[in-house]
């Protein structure tokens, strides 16, 4: 077998095909971005927004249990064997949203889209900052987050367009059984990580080992850890409000299913494209920057939209969120990777991840209510609200780490640092400043 090395350019190839794969693991979201809302309406008459919902609630809170015990197995049954374990799961998806002769069957395709994107999505996020080394996870991360939701993108589109030309099914769910098809497929290809991780693990410098983090230390008790996670919740709670109630607002206002698909793959599109650039950023600058503008972002515009009403302006909101999530998103999981200690990496990302996509739940289970309540405009506005304060949160309790090597930017934030070491709202202690500077 040839010697595993680190590093981007020295793994290509199998970081091309993580990449490829995950953009497949995508695609099968992006299927019912503009459809499955008004698949909801039309076919099977749902009035009721929370009932409408409901296939969030169920996709968000499989998807966060599967993050969790993703993060937590990863190196009990392997990277490789959890992605194919993950596109088990997808295959059947398609086939059963086209067959659905009641919404009980849609919630049951959207268990399994959850355990699917649980289990696929965080192998190859893992599998890919295994391959390229601490000096390149924002980079990674951007490129892997793009690839999904660029993917996201163009299947909500291209499901929209074969709705409005074709009707809502079967033609938009045979692009689903493609996609299932080619995931699992690829994933057959991949080699697992597990030596690349004991290779970093033989080049790390030695440090002081921390306590290890606990479920409670990542969720929240760690400033910039539970931070992270808190925004993390936030994030999918308004993006789980866009992917439900976006499409009922843009129906309301007569808006064609074309022009409803388009406003729905604009955002991920430049959500995706965007991540190109702020993953590598993340690299360079402070974290807690690129977290606190991406969240006030989204919160502004969430809150714009309440004085929308035209076809253009909702496109320019979808791009101006769709960059303040681009903000986030790889800086989300390079920050993870980041403070948490190498031993504990997967499993710190299942916990990330876990409480990420639990807002998908939260947050349609909220927006639901609300809109049933007080209309789509309470809704949007709680929301909007909520993300705002989650920037602020960011702003009062994450700082950046100190610059460990002046004449290498990109090593700035490299080092974990462990919980103990961290005084709550003031940054690190007194000991970890020393300890920096002599390092």
């Amino acid at each position: 077998m040839k010697t595993p090395q680190l590093g981007l350019r020295e793994n290509w190839r199998q970081f091309s095909l993580l990449v490829l794969v995950n953009a497949f693991v995508g695609g099968m979201v992006g299927l019912e971005r503009s459809i499955l809302p008004r698949l909801a309406e039309q076919e099977f008459h749902l009035v009721a927004r929370s009932a409408i919902l409901s296939f969030i609630v169920v996709f968000g809170l499989t998807k966060a249990v599967a993050n969790y015990y993703a993060g937590a197995w990863t190196n009990r049954i392997g990277r490789k064997n959890l992605l194919v374990i993950g596109w088990l799961f997808g295959l059947p998806v398609p086939l059963l949203l086209l067959w659905a002769p009641t919404w009980g069957w849609v919630i049951a395709a959207n268990v399994l889209l959850g355990l699917n994107q649980g289990l696929a999505w965080s192998s190859t996020v893992v599998m890919k900052i295994d391959l390229v080394g601490p000096k390149q996870r924002g980079l990674a991360m951007g490129l892997n987050e793009s690839a999904g939701y660029l993917a996201v993108a163009a299947t909500a589109f291209a499901s929209g367009w074969l709705a409005t030309e074709y009707g809502l099914r079967p033609y938009p769910f045979y692009l689903g059984i493609v996609l299932a098809v080619l995931g699992l497929l690829g994933s057959l290809l991949v080699r697992d990580t597990r030596h690349h991780v004991a290779l970093e693990a033989a080049q790390a410098p030695a440090t002081p080992a921390g306590p290890p983090l606990s479920f409670w230390d990542v969720t929240w008790r760690h400033p910039n850890l539970g931070s992270v996670t808190q925004a993390g919740l936030v994030n999918n709670l308004n993006d789980g409000m866009v992917w439900g109630l976006l499409p009922l607002l843009l129906a309301s206002k007569g808006f064609t299913l074309t022009q409803i698909g388009t406003v729905a793959a604009v955002y991920p599109a430049v959500w995706g494209l965007g991540q190109l650039l702020t993953g590598p950023l993340a690299d360079r600058l402070c974290k807690k920057d690129l977290l606190f503008w991406g969240m006030l972002l989204q919160g502004a515009v969430l809150l714009a939209m309440l004085f929308t009403d035209t076809y253009p302006m909702f496109v320019l909101l979808a791009a101006l969120l769709g960059a303040g999530t681009a903000l986030v998103y790889p800086t989300f999981l390079a920050a993870v990777a980041e403070y948490a200690p190498l031993t504990q990496r997967a499993h710190s990302v299942g916990i990330f991840r876990f409480w990420r996509d639990a807002g998908y739940a939260i947050g349609a289970l909220l927006t639901g209510i609300l809109a049933d309540a007080f209309g789509l405009g309470a809704a949007l506005a709680a929301i909007g609200g909520l993300t705002v304060l989650s920037a602020l949160v960011i702003q009062r309790r994450m700082y950046c780490l100190p610059v460990a090597d002046e004449a290498d930017p990109a090593r700035s934030c490299s080092r974990p640092v462990p919980a103990a070491n961290y005084e709550p709202g003031r940054g690190p202690s007194n000991s970890f400043r020393t300890s920096f500077s002599v390092a």
